[in-house]
């Protein structure tokens, strides 16, 4: 028991004089920072050369790093389209402020709506994100096809918020967009998108409004269509513009909507050239629930129409209406949609292919001297216009009013007489041949139907900037990503997902892929 307590005692003496735990762990962390205070003071890596993390870096003054690593830059396009023109240079003249008037036969009276039985004005809405020209075009195609300006809605759908409403973007500008031509002077209405929406949820955006505004329908058009009235009749009404019975476009698609609604308790839609201009119905699109934004671009119309169709509801052609054009090129000048007397219909590419030797473009037939002489004409048919002078000469302000009262007495007379004025029928004549060229452009070119869309290459340095190119690459990815959700929601690639793909509603995100390669 002795040696025992001996060795306790030696025992609890070594404990005593051993540090605790954390003395000695404070101990080791001075000796390791000591150490690497002298490593760092004796080696020629000073603070100053160490790293800094790249968001930290000063702007001015490069590192090793970074030349080692410079950004690769593509390749700067091999060409590039000229500058684009406005084309209605009766309005984008100086002090200029009033457009010629709409060929009497067009304008609808007031109210007409009422006429058919309808509870509301049927707005049109036309939505807008890039090319000035083609919107303008398609504005004063309606305008003068006979829908009343207080009806139309261009929806402004450049996620620009107030940089167009303030004149903050140049012609140049791809999102460019003229406020004071379209309310000041057309005298139609513009809404505003909050952001740049897809095309899926820009549809969802019409329907948002239908909601707000208690449209219990709407007609809904591209922005890249030239629209004309059946100025010669048709099948469907043979009336001509100067004969009892004629009506408009505009006339005949109230027509369109007072069938609809009386005769056909499910009806969804009415294409007058497919969805380049359409009568909606709120209430359809609701039952399904709305355009798919999952899938932005195209082939959502297939989704969106094969549900509609799944649920039961119509969709009907009604072509004869009026005639619809999808073009990708613009009119060199708009007055000739008012049949302004010496102004001869043209057309001009905003996006041109780049010359080659040899090459003439189809709209310039006449060569370059030529055209200069055709532009002089018309600049001076339209300011004998503005000036209130005929057009043919140079007689003053009373004497060309009183020639045109003359010139409309004689008119009415005539039409009573049941004769034609065959000047005023040819003008339409042509335009409905200039509008197929038009289409035929567009739609049998070797290089796409939206070359317009890449037409204006301005606008550096404004608000909102965003290249052109990085747009148009944009929506192709997003396009393409939009073509795999719908094969991935329906188990099927194309648009027959009713007569081929055998689906039905319910059938949406069930079904497993139906092909194998």
């Amino acid at each position: 028991m002795a040696k025992l307590g001996r060795r306790l005692s030696q025992n609890s003496k070594m404990l005593i004089t051993m540090p605790s735990q954390r003395k000695l762990f404070t101990i080791v962390l001075g000796i390791c920072a000591f150490s690497l205070i002298l490593l760092i003071a004796h080696s020629p890596a000073t603070i100053e050369n160490l790293p800094v993390p790249h968001a930290l870096k000063p702007s001015g003054g490069k590192t090793p790093d970074d030349r080692k690593h410079k950004p690769k830059y593509k390749s700067p396009p091999k060409y590039t389209p000229p500058p684009i023109k406005d084309n209605f240079p009766l309005l984008s003249s100086e002090g200029k402020n009033k457009a010629p008037p709409i060929p009497s036969w067009n304008v609808s009276p007031k109210d007409l709506w009422t006429q058919y039985n309808l509870p509301t004005a049927p707005p049109l809405l036309i939505g807008f994100t890039r090319s000035w020209p083609m919107l303008q075009q398609t504005v004063v195609s309606y305008l003068t096809a006979g829908w009343p300006a207080t009806q139309i809605y261009v929806v402004e759908n450049t996620g620009t918020q107030q940089a167009n409403a303030r004149g903050q973007l140049s012609l140049q500008n791809p999102f460019y967009l003229n406020h004071t031509v379209l309310k000041d002077i057309l005298g139609v209405n513009i809404i505003q998108t909050p952001t740049l929406l897809n095309f899926a949820q820009l549809q969802n955006f019409y329907l948002a409004q239908s909601y707000e505004r208690q449209w219990p329908y709407y007609f809904w058009s591209h922005m890249d269509v030239l629209a004309l009235s059946n100025e010669e009749g048709n099948e469907k009404n043979k009336a001509k513009w100067n004969e009892e019975g004629y009506k408009s476009l505009y006339a005949m698609a109230l027509t369109t909507l007072k069938d609809a609604r009386e005769n056909d308790p499910k009806w969804a839609v009415r294409f007058f050239a497919y969805d380049h201009l359409a009568l909606v119905n709120p209430e359809a699109y609701e039952d399904v629930g709305g355009w798919d934004t999952l899938i932005p671009y195209y082939v959502t119309d297939c989704d969106m129409h094969s549900r509609l169709t799944m649920r039961g509801w119509s969709m009907k052609d009604a072509r004869w209406a009026g005639a619809i054009w999808d073009v990708s090129v613009a009119l060199d000048d708009l007055s000739v949609l008012y049949r302004v007397d010496g102004v001869t219909p043209s057309f001009t590419d905003p996006n041109p292919p780049p010359p080659k030797k040899g090459w003439f473009s189809s709209w310039k037939r006449d060569g370059e001297e030529e055209e200069t002489k055709k532009n002089q004409k018309r600049q001076e048919n339209v300011a004998g216009w503005l000036e209130g002078q005929s057009p043919r000469g140079s007689r003053g302000v009373n004497e060309a009013l009183m020639s045109k009262r003359e010139e409309e007495n004689q008119a009415q007379e005539q039409m009573k007489e049941g004769e034609h004025k065959t000047d005023e029928l040819d003008k339409w004549r042509a335009l409905q041949k200039i509008a197929e060229e038009m289409y035929h452009y567009k739609h049998d070119s070797k290089r796409g139907r939206n070359t317009w869309q890449l037409g204006q290459q301005g606008g550096q340095g404004e608000p909102f900037y965003y290249p052109a190119a990085g747009i148009a690459k944009g929506i192709e990815l997003l396009t393409e990503t939009g073509y795999k959700v719908y094969r991935e929601k329906w188990g099927h690639k194309d648009c027959d997902l009713i007569t081929k793909g055998h689906l039905s509603f319910d059938d949406q995100w069930k079904v497993k892929k139906d092909w194998w390669f």
